[in-house]
């Protein structure tokens, strides 16, 4: 579909990344496209950036033009961006010239040097065996994640996960991310609703989206990354139930049920939160 689409439109760029694709990226395939086209190839790596750099999936800048990232996701520094460019004229191009110029002054103030501080000290430890070793950790546990989802009857987004999330379809079970998202943060379990292939509407999405990083930070191994499915899993049943005493269609109206005193599975709520709270706890926050 992209070289159907690029050699159709013949863009001037190319632009691969994601939010929520639980896969690995073709970088020579989009490459050739790229290529094939005239255009320039860019790649935001703003989610999976700390993947990259312990080099537990594949690498953009061997094949792209221009690389971005925020700072502040998977590499676990402070909160922030960085563009890389090739120094060499691409295109007839000087990208180093076009770059600085677009983002100082049109983009950018002063500079944040306490930032600039945490990040320098960000990809100091980025270099390290510990992070290496922290990023195989975030993809095994989050395929354990996938597996047990699977077990459980759950449709994933592409069949499974090559990186730190997975994209649940909860539409075959007839239930939807808004929903799932309310009854699981009720039972302190924070996950988001998101859009799944063939949705036609963002605002009740078919979908949750689930990412490794944060808990096995805090020190889940592929244990506890099971006991989180099975968490998600009683969620979802509950949410199933609460949508079957709501006589409205309306998610807002869901939303106002499952808060209020008449809502009759609140104990079924409260141990569910009880039992992630006593599992969690035993994990404390970094520096806390």
């Amino acid at each position: 579909m992209l070289k159907k689409t690029a050699t159709l439109f013949r863009p001037k760029l190319i632009i691969c990344g994601a939010s929520a694709y639980p896969r690995d990226f073709d970088y020579p395939r989009m490459r050739k496209i790229a290529d094939d086209v005239g255009a320039f190839l860019m790649m935001d790596m703003a989610h999976i950036s700390g993947l990259v750099a312990a080099s537990v999936v594949a690498d953009p800048f061997e094949y792209c033009d221009i690389v971005t990232t925020t700072t502040h996701k998977s590499l676990r520094g402070p909160r922030g961006g960085m563009i890389f460019f090739k120094k060499d004229p691409v295109l007839g191009v000087d990208l180093e010239s076009a770059i600085n110029n677009a983002v100082f002054p049109g983009l950018q103030g002063g500079p944040h040097n306490h930032t600039i501080g945490g990040l320098a000290v960000c990809l100091k430890h980025a270099k390290s065996p510990e992070f290496n070793a922290y990023q195989k950790r975030v993809v095994s546990n989050c395929r354990a994640l996938a597996t047990r989802l699977m077990e459980l009857g759950y449709k994933l987004v592409s069949g499974g996960t090559d990186n730190h999330l997975v994209l649940v379809d909860l539409r075959p079970i007839g239930m939807d991310g808004a929903r799932a998202e309310k009854i699981l943060d009720l039972a302190s379990i924070t996950l988001n609703k998101n859009s799944v292939p063939g949705d036609k509407s963002a605002l009740v999405p078919g979908g949750i989206r689930i990412g490794s990083p944060a808990m096995t930070t805090r020190g889940f191994t592929e244990k506890e990354f099971v006991e989180v499915a099975e968490f998600i899993h009683e969620g979802v049943q509950i949410a199933i139930e609460a949508k079957k005493l709501v006589s409205s269609s309306k998610v807002q109206d869901f939303l106002k049920f499952v808060t209020s005193p008449e809502f009759p599975l609140t104990s079924q709520v409260s141990g569910l939160r009880g039992r992630v709270e006593a599992l969690t706890t035993q994990y404390p926050l970094p520096g806390l």
